[in-house]
């Protein structure tokens, strides 16, 4: 891959932290629309441990060409780079543009997640090609995905979890999956357990404490995102299989699930946009509007100018 490759997943992986950091937004429907979301579901489901095991054998083989060779030569095909750059792009988004899409979500609220609903509306048209329905296992996917989608993009904010480690780590294994489904959104889920406050509330105070040079105050927080994403990796390399499995035996049907999905998630920031936007009026209406269209403007002129979204 080039450098101008290279910094494209980077991007992406930005853009998916940023869009996980919305409740209601899934990172998976970035990757989808931006054409990488088989790739990256392969790469995770590479990760196992008989795969370690090799890698850890050939370790001390590193002081020679041929070693340094095969090493580079394994985790290339278990596409390990790509999921480096990819969680560095995610990693930096937490750190530093998920900060300013929390900040927009409370400060502009209608026009934030009018720009999400432009852009996955906009995604579910550009991928319409994909989606089957010539058979009943396939349009039974489809049903079943917007239902999905729909019913948890309704969900509430709840206290349905306390913030125990053990129940972090149980919510880490259940959001992450959320988070590799396009349309089902991870933070939305967070939310309705009420660990979202918690997480976003970790991140802050561990990168604030991490500035100040206060290590003490930080291990705290560090200690809550590490047994989160502890329960994170074990959620999404089982999961990650099960989505494998999915496409190698049923492709269409599940493309056209996923598709599903992210239609049906748009209830979410609809919601939010008449909640933050109150009586309508052309004053609040059109930055909501122009909002919508910068996002779906944003996916078209993706579509138009690569071939990503080719499945």
């Amino acid at each position: 891959m080039s450098v101008r490759d290279w910094a494209g997943v980077y991007l992406k992986g930005a853009a998916m932290g940023a869009a996980d950091a919305v409740p209601g937004v899934s990172g998976g429907t970035i990757a989808l629309i931006t054409g990488i979301y088989e790739r990256l579901v392969g790469a995770i489901a590479a990760l196992d441990p008989a795969e370690a095991v090799m890698l850890l054998e050939l370790l001390p083989h590193l002081t020679s060409a041929d070693g340094r060779a095969e090493f580079a030569s394994t985790l290339r095909e278990m596409d390990v780079p790509f999921l480096v750059m990819l969680a560095v792009g995610v990693l930096t988004a937490v750190l530093t543009v998920a900060n300013l899409v929390e900040i927009a979500r409370h400060e502009y609220t209608a026009i934030t997640f009018a720009f999400f609903l432009g852009l996955i509306a906009a995604s579910v048209v550009v991928l319409l090609s994909e989606v089957s329905l010539d058979t009943t296992g396939r349009v039974t996917a489809g049903i079943v995905g917007f239902a999905v989608a729909f019913a948890l993009s309704g969900a509430g904010q709840g206290s349905l979890l306390s913030a125990s480690l053990p129940l972090v780590f149980v919510a880490g294994a259940i959001a992450i999956c959320a988070m590799v489904l396009p349309g089902v959104s991870g933070s939305l889920l967070l939310l309705t357990f009420g660990l979202y406050a918690t997480m976003t509330n970790a991140v802050s105070e561990a990168t604030d404490a991490v500035l100040a040079g206060n290590l003490g105050a930080a291990s705290a927080p560090v200690t809550t995102l590490v047994v989160f994403s502890l329960g994170a990796l074990l959620g999404v390399l089982t999961f990650a299989r099960v989505v494998e499995w999915a496409f190698d035996h049923y492709r269409a049907a599940t493309l056209t699930f996923l598709v599903a999905l992210m239609a049906g998630a748009l209830r979410a920031p609809a919601i939010k946009i008449t909640e933050a936007t109150g009586a309508w009026t052309l004053e609040t209406g059109v930055p909501v509007l122009v909002a919508a269209l910068v996002g779906a403007g944003l996916v078209l002129v993706l579509d138009a100018t690569t071939d990503d979204l080719d499945y």
